[in-house]
């Protein structure tokens, strides 16, 4: 199987007709002037560089940030051609693009096209048409479904990017949110439970006390919802969270973008270890004997899951039901199914 490697290019708000009321994306990106093709150009000579293995790799160039789209054409041609000249010359394999739903038109889509854009990312947030409107988006939930359906339509992968947490949203919106998206049929996901940063409408309000972040421990179990109901339809959730950065890390951090909300470096993984937790309580609440020790065999990259962050999981169901974990890797077994077996019941121990 070939590794797959992006070379990311941030355009941050660059073209953005909007400014809602979490983004700061300069802040986001780490990353204060506008891109250039000669920009663009020494990023990707930088990463090709560190690529070794070009011949085992797929590669891929995304432009992230801002609205690309909404950038003015002469721009975004400027910008797709020196991507699209790295794939003439078989250096990569792909381009990818985020952008807004309501910058999608057949004009802009077929210039995506001319330059061999595989893929097109929408920054849907929410289905409910009052939180887009109280975040500031500008768009409605109409939009996404009008610029999802040409999108695919026109033979490109879509993506969608969902938010968990914006002001006046619940637990309900968000796995509204979901099902909603589940119906457009995106290829894959991304899922990220907001931050409150510097220098956004959000910080203001946080600071007067109108609007309260998700807890840690909640952000964490309403994104298990989410990764499940994705998971069921095969839909790929390929981000859990904002990528750690030297601006977006802990609150408490001198440099840190980030003023409050469920940071975490490892969030993707707390979703993940927390719904392995779940599967193996599952299967001991089945059973009608008290379980002292259970067995979980798993395919190697789910190792670190199933322990959980620094061993949370591991230390949770003995604290919790008295169990041990003892963890077996099987790479016949495929990523995400497991063995579960009870090697050791209490009637066990007292024989």
């Amino acid at each position: 199987m070939k590794k797959q490697y992006i070379i990311p290019i941030f355009v941050p708000h660059l073209g953005c007709p909007n400014d809602c009321i979490f983004c700061n994306q300069k802040s986001i990106s780490g990353q204060t002037e506008n891109m250039t093709k000669e920009k663009a150009k020494k990023i990707i000579e930088e990463h090709l560089k560190g690529i070794q293995t070009k011949e085992n790799a797929t590669i891929e160039i995304a432009f992230y940030g801002g609205s690309f789209t909404a950038i003015e054409p002469e721009k975004q041609e400027e910008l797709l051609q020196v991507a699209y000249d790295y794939i003439k010359e078989g250096k990569i394999e792909s381009i990818r693009i985020s952008t807004r739903p309501d910058c999608i038109n057949k004009e802009i889509l077929k210039r995506l096209k001319k330059y061999k854009v595989k893929t097109i990312e929408l920054g849907v947030q929410s289905a409910n048409d009052y939180i887009l409107n109280r975040a500031g988006r500008g768009h409605n939930f109409n939009d996404v479904k009008k610029a999802s359906k040409m999108i695919r339509w026109n033979g490109f992968q879509l993506g969608h990017q969902m938010m968990v947490g914006l002001p006046e949203s619940t637990r309900i919106d968000e796995i509204n949110t979901a099902k909603a998206l589940i119906k457009l049929k995106p290829k894959m996901v991304r899922i990220y439970p907001v931050l409150v940063v510097k220098g956004t409408k959000l910080e203001k309000e946080y600071e007067e006390g109108k609007y309260q972040p998700l807890p840690l421990v909640q952000a964490v179990e309403v994104c298990k919802q989410l990764v499940r109901m994705f998971a069921d339809k095969k839909i790929d959730v390929i981000r859990i969270g904002l990528q750690n950065t030297d601006e977006i890390t802990d609150p408490k951090g001198e440099k840190s973008e980030v003023v409050a909300g469920p940071y975490h470096p490892a969030f993707r993984q707390l979703v993940e270890a927390g719904m392995w937790y779940d599967v193996i309580v599952e299967k001991i609440k089945k059973l009608n004997v008290k379980v002292k020790e259970v067995e979980v065999t798993v395919n190697p990259i789910d190792a670190n899951n199933v322990i959980g962050h620094k061993k949370e999981n591991v230390i949770k169901l003995k604290d919790t039901y008295d169990v041990d974990l003892i963890l077996k890797q099987d790479e016949e077994i495929k990523q995400g199914k497991s063995k579960i077996e009870i090697t050791k019941t209490y009637q066990d121990f007292l024989d």
